[in-house]
């Protein structure tokens, strides 16, 4: 291929090419370095032309650079050879600014970036739109995918859009006749005075306002100066009078646990002929520092040391034997049975020594309790205190249901020279029993409750065992030096009980 035509021949002689140095053996071989025939044909062309890259070259096997210093290095010196890769002269097509691209040619377009040059706009183009983002100019109505001109529809008013009406809201003005949401006019039925509507007050202040009719406040004096009421369905922590140690009770409760309720029980003829004739007989355990005297049937004396610790005495045979006195047993004589016994203090000045070494008077402490429990029960504990066992205690007159504790308000303490009693009642109530206690004070019932009465759930325990469903003994309770005749004979009662 050819850079120039005929008119623009030059004959002047090109310059010479470089004289490569010989090796020594090319040297010997006596080989001359003489000029390629198309050396020849670069001699005669203008030096302007030889500077251009010979793109055009019948020799396919002829690699040789132009002639001339290579393009990079900016020198005049010229390398020949058949092996020799150098790049053609002059710049670098991606440095030059007036040379065009070929379709197969890879080097980015001239001039600037599409991103930095203002292009006339085409579809083609990717360059971004001249001006302003389209959000922050007026979409064009022939553009796919911009808005309609004008304010959205929500802030237009169409007759099918669903914009609001015009106005204010429908209660902020006068509402038709036939609004059914709007209230009707006037003011509420409630301030309207109607004769025939029975739903309105009547006019007039209220009776509150109104003038008093009684003057109560003058006649019912200040409750805040009143006392607390008693406590009937609340139990004390601790008695006013005497308590055990904490010791004790825990001692209590674990032979409780041991020693858990026995079954009702089959008496023998003896027991059942005591039981018949009121012959009941007392029993005390080791514990027991005092004395017991049987008198005659029925009848017993005691006395205790200033010394003594909390006692129990029980009775034999059981007052109450489920197999042979439970009104729910077909061959019950009656629906209710009731049993009973009584105790007298004697006054001050009596043959006791124990009394006549404390110097007792009338007024002390009656350290002496009454009541009844199942069996078993500890022995060293006053009854009420522990499961199966309730009683009244004489020095503070509260009565104690499996409570260990203060017990609850009941009646007054005992007194010297009195007699008490205490006693259950049994009765069929249509399959059920219901359990009556009741206490005397010189032969008349003074104060009572229901054994299954309103309770407190968090302070009350479960009266399991006197529901007349396990055999009940007598259960005197003493505590300190104390003097008691125990009756257990129906004709030296002061009381007359029914359903014996």
């Amino acid at each position: 291929m050819c850079f120039g035509s005929k008119d623009k021949t030059d004959d002047t002689p090109g310059p010479r090419p470089a004289q490569h140095q010989q090796s020594p053996s090319q040297a010997s071989a006596g080989k001359v370095n003489m000029p390629s025939p198309r050396q020849s044909l670069h001699q005669q062309q203008p030096q302007w032309q030889q500077q251009q890259p010979a793109y055009g070259n019948n020799n396919q096997n002829d690699y040789a650079p132009p002639s001339g210093p290579p393009p990079n290095s900016g020198h005049n010196q010229q390398h020949s050879g058949n092996n020799d890769y150098a790049p053609p002269s002059g710049p670098p097509p991606s440095w030059g600014h007036n040379q065009s691209s070929a379709n197969d040619d890879f080097a980015p377009p001239p001039g600037p970036p599409p991103t930095h040059a203002r292009p006339n706009q085409s579809y083609d183009d990717v360059a971004p739109p001249p001006g302003p983002p389209p959000s922050h100019q007026p979409p064009m109505s022939e553009e796919y995918g911009a808005p309609p001109p004008g304010p959205p529809p929500s802030h237009r008013q169409h007759q099918d859009d669903f914009a609001p009406p015009p106005g204010p809201p429908p209660s902020h003005h006068q509402h038709h006749q036939d609004d059914y949401v709007a209230p009707p006019p006037g003011p509420p039925p409630s301030h309207l005075q109607r004769q025939d509507d029975y739903t309105q007050p009547p006019p007039g202040p209220p009776p509150s306002q109104a003038k008093k009719q009684h003057d109560w406040e003058s006649f019912v004096p200040d409750t805040a100066l009143f006392p607390p009421p008693p406590a009937f369905f609340t139990g004390y922590d601790r008695s006013h009078t005497t308590n055990a140690t904490e010791e004790e009770a825990n001692a209590g409760e674990a032979w409780c646990a041991q020693n858990p309720l026995t079954a009702p029980m089959d008496l023998d003829p003896v027991a059942l002929d005591a039981l018949r004739t009121h012959n009941i007989r007392l029993m005390s355990s080791p514990q027991f520092r005092g004395k017991l005297d049987w008198v005659s049937a029925g009848v017993w004396k005691g006395r205790t040391e200033k010394a003594a610790g909390d006692a129990c005495i029980i009775s034999y045979p059981p007052l109450y034997c489920v197999k042979y006195d439970s009104p729910l047993i077909p061959s019950a004589p009656s629906r209710a049975k009731t049993i009973y016994y009584e105790v007298s203090i004697p006054r001050a000045g009596s043959n006791n020594p124990f009394l006549g070494a404390m110097g007792g008077g009338n007024n002390d402490d009656i350290t002496l309790a009454l009541g009844f429990t199942a069996l078993p029960y500890p022995a060293f504990r006053m009854p009420g205190w522990h499961r199966g066992s309730l009683a009244v205690h004489g020095d503070d007159g509260h009565k104690y249901i499996n409570d260990r504790w203060g017990g609850k308000d009941f009646t007054r303490p005992f007194r010297r020279g009195e007699t008490y009693g205490i006693g259950m009642t049994f009765t069929n109530a249509g399959g059920k029993l219901d359990v009556n206690v009741f206490f005397t004070r010189e032969g008349r019932i003074t104060e009572q409750w229901d054994l299954h009465e309103e309770a407190d759930s968090e302070q009350d325990l479960p009266v399991t065992g006197l529901e007349g469903f396990h055999d009940l003994s007598c259960a005197i309770g003493t505590f300190s030096a104390v003097e008691f005749e125990a009756v257990f004979e129906p004709g030296r009662w002061k009381f007359r009980p029914q359903g014996l």
